[in-house]
């Protein structure tokens, strides 16, 4: 599953990434978005992107398109 189809309250793991530049995955592994790491969808803007998820005990805003590529699964 994708973390762009969870919804809000939704807690999952990382499991991977799928399609993601250098730059970008590199962006988000520093910030903590790592395998094995749980994430927690806390909402989305009104027009639905970007969305608002906790890791780590950090809150980070993440576009739809980026979130598309990171693989989770649901707890």
């Amino acid at each position: 599953m994708k973390l762009s189809e969870l919804n809000n309250g939704n807690v999952a793991t990382v499991s991977g990434f799928s399609g993601l530049s250098g730059e970008i995955k590199k962006k988000l592994m520093v910030m903590g978005v790592l395998p094995s790491t749980e994430i927690e969808v806390v909402r989305r803007a009104p027009m639905g992107d970007p969305m608002q998820i906790v890791v780590r005990g950090m809150s980070l805003a993440v576009r739809n398109s980026i979130a598309s590529q990171i693989e989770v699964e649901v707890k």
